[in-house]
């Protein structure tokens, strides 16, 4: 590897200049190697107008998927969604179906038919709608309100049930689905690899660099053993999630533009129920439980292939980002509440959890935006600020996809496909143009 005279940092863009002409092609270098990282990467991968060599991850936390990407609940949805997202969330919905039947989706990641259903203990109470019930406590049942209410059913054996609740199936056939989202941002990672797109992890960007044009050109990224790389980039993606607005500023600190994301912490539980098993699996496939309770919020609940049940819907917006998703602190109160809410609606009679395993508990970041919509965009360049210019795409540009609050696996596959052909300046596959700055 070529090093700097003057600075000892690894240039990578002198390696590259060896196989290919910088003038006549691009590099792509994508920050964050979470799951909306991972699937764009995976399309461009793809792509014949990308060479997959050409293609960076770099991902900051020591370890993949230590946030949302692998703590979330991994419920799919096709039209639960208002206009400005309703395009993006069909067309991922439709791809999560189609790569899952290609690629064995079913065992591999956990992909699996699913049931939406609304659950209101004792009497119905009003809902809250849009960004409410996420942030307010409110269920996202309401976000499926276009459907009507198909009347009590008796629900999935795994689920207890008193005497006064009201469980309505929310969902029309096959308009909803299930996965495990660390395994399958695990595969989208792994044919990245196979493909020859590179990760560096864990790495941080610190810098960009222009060509003596003034345009974009690389990146140096810090590994966590302090040693330099800089790689050549004339296309840059920041996908990293609720940290994104940090990556931005710190990347062009001259620029004035503030990418309007902020984050919300989750807790979560996963646990095993012997009343949910590979035979109830085969028989009435997953389900998943949006609550509307009494007890200051609103439960959510999925059982995923794999036999288990995923319990969540305690959000708190004033927990703290951590500097990376590894240095997230549990609080164990949050988890006791929801050992609580795992003892009240999973556990025998409902009041014992005795015959429940804990397999995991979890805290993860959600990127959201005060208007409830994620942000796919190219970042003009009058807003990088230092008279920094990119090429047009498909040969450069900078973009930014994060701020996508619950759906970030709902519509991952879907980012990754338009983020691809943004970049690659294709005709887009969904409306995303009320997605912008």
């Amino acid at each position: 590897m070529a090093t700097d005279n003057d600075s000892g940092v690894q240039d990578a863009t002198r390696t590259f200049s060896v196989f290919t002409n910088p003038a006549e092609t691009c590099s792509t270098v994508i920050l964050g190697a979470g799951i909306i990282g991972c699937a764009t990467a995976y399309y461009l991968s793809h792509s014949a107008n990308t060479r997959p060599d050409t293609i960076h991850l770099v991902e900051a936390a020591p370890e993949l998927f230590a946030s949302a990407s692998g703590k979330a609940a991994g419920f799919l949805a096709s039209d639960w969604f208002g206009p400005a997202t309703a395009s993006l969330g069909a067309l991922s919905f439709r791809l999560h179906k189609e790569l899952a039947e290609e690629c064995g989706g079913n065992e591999k990641w956990g992909y699996s038919r699913s049931t939406g259903t609304s659950l209101t203990e004792g009497k119905p109470q009003g809902g809250k709608t849009g960004y409410d019930w996420l942030r307010h406590g409110g269920s996202r049942a309401d976000a499926a309100g276009v459907h009507e209410f198909k009347g009590d059913q008796l629900g999935p054996a795994w689920l207890t049930q008193r005497h006064g609740d009201t469980l309505d199936v929310i969902s029309e056939d096959e308009s909803v689905a299930q996965v495990d989202p660390l395994r399958l941002s695990q595969f989208l990672l792994r044919e990245c690899i196979r493909k020859g797109v590179r990760l560096h992890h864990p790495a941080r960007a610190v810098k960009v660099s222009r060509d003596e044009a003034g345009e974009l050109s690389a990146v140096r990224i810090r590994h966590a053993n302090g040693a330099d790389l800089k790689i050549p980039c004339t296309r840059l993606l920041i996908a990293s999630g609720a940290w994104s607005p940090q990556v931005f500023s710190w990347l062009f600190p001259a620029s004035t533009l503030e990418i309007p994301i902020t984050s919300l912490a989750g807790h979560s539980l996963v646990v095993k129920s012997p009343r949910w098993s590979r035979e109830h699996e085969e028989a009435a496939g997953c389900h998943a439980v949006f609550t509307t309770m009494t007890s200051g919020f609103s439960p959510e609940i999925f059982s995923r292939v794999g036999e288990e049940i995923y319990v969540a819907g305690l959000n708190d917006a004033s927990i703290p980002l951590p500097e990376t998703a590894t240095d997230a602190k549990i609080d164990p109160k949050s988890v006791e509440d929801l050992k609580s809410v795992a003892q009240k609606l999973l556990g025998k009679n409902g009041t014992d959890l005795s015959d429940l395993e804990v397999l995991r508990e979890g805290l993860c970041f959600r990127p959201v935006t005060q208007s409830g919509v994620p942000i796919l965009a190219r970042i003009p360049d009058e807003e990088l600020g230092e008279r920094l210019e990119t090429r047009l795409p498909p040969d450069g540009g900078v973009f930014v996809a994060a701020g996508h609050g619950p759906w970030g696996i709902s519509h991952s596959l879907g980012t990754g496909k338009v983020m691809a052909e943004m970049m690659e300046g294709k005709g887009l596959s969904a409306d995303v143009g009320e997605l912008g700055l």
